[in-house]
């Protein structure tokens, strides 16, 4: 925390109603700045938003928020999030049916069924707690071959098998980066992996939106504009789409790569973003009991991931209904209603002629739902959110890609501001 001392209030505009924007308003806000938030959209959270139909909560895409996330630890109140754990492990579809596979640490009465479990080898299981233990010590990257190393090679410098590379590692990390390739570097893993052994992944009760809520809610009233989309900025001034034009003593771009790049007059990176796409269901009872995550690790089809995400927060559905999320790892080139009936044909593989009562809800394909890995920093700490005076960025991109990253280059580019 920087101690600013006593300050006259400033005006800062900030584009973008993300995390990131959000955290650097809440940060300025703590010490006296007078901060104006514009947001094209008509809420709160950027691809952090939860829609209600038909009376489920439905998450912009599935989401998962990371306990162990140690931004999000500092600036969030959990309590007030009501978070609900999935199960510390997976079930693995692979063989025909279902296996568990659980973290050790959290379920050691699991450690038999792992070790038997044919999702790898006893050895595997035991390189899993040596990943655990050097990404707790941030230690993993020396051990792999640097921070840029592609997970891939991560993993087979670490001697994992390539069958829990295929079954495991790939549906369950290609599902996190939203990357089969599995060629997201080796620092942003490294990240990650820590925050999964420090605490439970989990749900909002309120849904994932809740998350951008909060921090709303700790800004001054009207200090949020819905519907201001802003054309151009000039220097330390903001010109909105509807010909408004405003004056700030710094100016916060933060928004996706491709917005801030145009924003500021530049190209947009010729990589794109990494793709989201998953289909919701309702259904009559949950196929699973239980909060799971359930992989693909058959290593063919459509699906990569699926969850009944109402038995991880009941307030996902309706009572008397059961909310299922299934995310595909590729979007085949036929329509939407024929990418729904192959889901629905690979999932009676898992579950049984019970997906035929099964109501289609929505489909996300959210086609920048992170930011690709060419355009985020080489190592932890790369990043400067001043690109000139008066003017910063902030946003996933600058930092990991993820949740916590856009947190955390909020906070950063607030404390760059106040320096």
């Amino acid at each position: 925390m920087i101690d600013v001392g006593p300050i006259e209030p400033r005006q800062v505009l900030i584009v973008g109603a993300g995390l990131a924007g959000l955290s650097c308003a809440r940060r300025l806000t703590e010490v006296g700045f007078a901060c104006t938030v514009l947001e094209a959209s008509d809420q709160v959270g950027g691809r952090v938003r939860t829609d209600y139909v038909y009376g489920f909560q439905l998450d912009h895409g599935f989401q998962v928020f990371l306990s162990g996330y140690p931004e999000a630890r500092r600036t969030l109140d959990y309590p007030s999030l009501n978070l609900h754990s999935f199960y510390p492990g997976a079930l693995v579809w692979c063989a025909g049916r279902f296996h568990r596979v659980s973290d050790p640490f959290r379920r050691p009465q699991d450690l038999l069924q792992n070790l038997l479990s044919p999702v790898g080898s006893v050895a595997d299981k035991l390189r899993v707690l040596r990943l655990r233990r050097d990404a707790l010590q941030q230690r993993l990257c020396a051990r792999a071959g640097g921070p840029d190393c592609q997970i891939k090679t991560v993993l087979e410098k670490y001697g994992f098998s390539e069958l829990i590379r295929e079954r495991f590692f790939r549906p369950f990390l290609g599902g996190i980066f939203l990357d089969d390739t599995l060629s997201t570097p080796c620092w942003i893993l490294e990240s990650v992996w820590a925050a999964f052994s420090r605490g439970p992944i989990g749900l909002p009760g309120k849904g994932m939106g809740a998350i951008a809520r909060q921090l709303a809610a700790a800004l001054p009233q009207g200090a949020i504009r819905l519907g201001a989309a802003v054309h151009r900025i000039e220097g330390r001034r903001v010109v909105l789409e509807c010909g408004e034009r405003l004056e700030g003593d710094a100016v916060v771009i933060a928004t996706d790569y491709e917005t801030a790049a145009a924003l500021q007059g530049e190209p947009a990176p010729s990589v794109s973003g990494r793709e989201a796409m998953s289909i919701y269901f309702g259904a009559a009872a949950p196929p699973v009991q239980g909060p799971w995550l359930l992989l693909n690790g058959a290593g063919s089809g459509l699906i990569r991931t699926a969850c009944v995400v109402s038995e991880v927060a009941p307030s996902y559905a309706p009572p008397g209904r059961a909310l299922i999320s299934v995310g595909l790892s590729a979007w085949p080139e036929i329509g939407e209603h024929e990418v729904v009936r192959e889901v629905q044909t690979a999932l009676r593989d898992w579950f049984g002629s019970v997906v035929d009562g099964w109501n289609y809800i929505r489909t996300d394909r959210i086609r920048s739902a992170l930011p690709p890995s060419g355009v985020l920093p080489a190592a932890p700490g790369h990043s400067c959110a001043r690109v000139r005076s008066g003017l910063y960025l902030c946003g996933d991109y600058r930092e990991t890609g993820t949740l916590d990253g856009a947190l955390l280059s909020g906070r950063k580019a607030a404390d760059a501001i106040l320096s």
